[in-house]
């Protein structure tokens, strides 16, 4: 556990941002440590060396990431995005079968249930999802935190419907790893993006998977997914490989270098002083809020904040070098590790204007 003042020197030997920078739930900022990393990578590449380094930088990415997820790294598989992760899932569904999901949760988690066309795909309100998981539901699929206001779903409920019912569960964690604790073991298949909250460049998503990969087939493998990747780079892949890196998809080598070294700093800080600097803060917003007459939407516990109504601002308060988000009208403020209370009273100053 970090002591407040080692947080604190840390994340300012790592971040120097130039504006007021509340919008992790878009993407977060890049540490120096990972800036230098990407630096490095590309020298790789135009001096001619060898990239073997960019490689076990991927397998110290999923090993690190296997930590904060609390599974083995056998069972992490390193991707590129949500919405591939949930196509192999969908894929895995037999035609008919009924996929349970929230209303406007993010697309990523959603479509590729929905382009299948042959599967029954029923959302309700966050908070009667675990309520509304039937016998005849095959998988639940949600997001830990909402994208668009922050609300966290109620995943112990979840799990004990779906385990009464005997439903799968995925768990899209891309709004939450890195600041919310997190059990991927709980679930049959969780899914993140590396950009937001774990502080990594775009381009890298992990799958978590089960033991006995819970049904997925790998439609997406290349040469990355066989057991002996180097000795499988021409004709079809003869043996795949043995852990949930036969679900890889080809890695983006400098999104992993770079992500490497953002991971090691969420594991020096600890997510638990990242969860209680980031809630403490959107705290303080909320409560500042409701001495100017604003209601947010109801998150509680949450590090994302969305109020109604105030999303026509975000060009203005870009303009005077904070950033925010606007979700469907909503001004939706969302906190990490390198902002501080100086910058909620800030927004909040603003606000009142």
């Amino acid at each position: 556990m970090e002591t407040t003042e080692t947080f604190e020197s840390l994340v300012r030997a790592e971040f120097t941002p130039k504006t007021t920078y509340l919008n992790t739930a878009s993407n977060s900022l890049l540490p120096a440590r990972t800036v230098a990393a990407l630096h490095e990578a590309a020298l790789l590449r135009a001096e001619g060396r060898p990239l073997t380094p960019l490689f076990e930088d991927v397998e110290a990415c999923r090993a690190a990431y296997a930590r904060l997820a609390g599974v083995p790294a056998t069972r992490v598989a390193a991707g590129a995005s949500v919405a591939a992760h949930s196509g192999v899932i969908a894929a895995s569904l037999p035609a008919g079968a009924e996929v349970l999901t929230a209303e406007d949760d993010f697309t990523s988690v959603l479509n590729p249930f929905h382009v299948r066309g042959d599967l029954k795909v029923r959302a309700v309100p966050l908070e009667r999802i675990a309520e509304s998981v039937r016998p005849d539901t095959a998988l639940v699929a949600v997001s830990a935190a909402q994208s668009a206001d922050g609300r966290i779903a109620d995943l112990p409920a979840l799990r004990e419907a779906a385990r009464v019912h005997g439903a799968r569960t995925y768990v899209d964690f891309s709004q939450a790893a890195g600041w919310l604790p997190m059990d991927a073991d709980a679930y049959d298949f969780t899914a993140t993006v590396s950009f937001k909250w774990l502080l990594g460049p775009h381009g890298a998503a992990f799958l978590t998977v089960p033991e006995d990969f819970g049904g997925l087939t790998p439609l997406l493998a290349g040469w990355v997914a066989a057991e002996q990747p180097w000795d499988s780079c021409y004709g079809p892949v003869g043996e795949l490989a043995h852990s949930a890196r036969r679900f890889d998809l080809t890695h983006a080598l400098f999104t992993y270098a770079g992500l490497r070294r953002s991971l090691e700093l969420i594991e020096e800080l600890g997510v638990a002083a990242v969860h209680a600097h980031d809630v403490a803060l959107a705290d303080r917003f909320r409560a500042g809020l409701a001495t100017l007459g604003h209601a947010p939407v109801p998150a509680p516990g949450s590090a994302i904040v969305s109020v109604p109504g105030l999303g026509g601002r975000q060009p203005r308060l870009s303009s005077a070098g904070i950033e925010v988000s606007n979700r469907a009208g909503n001004l939706r403020a969302a906190f990490h590790l390198f902002n501080t209370p100086a910058d909620v009273d800030r927004l909040l100053d603003a606000l009142s204007g």
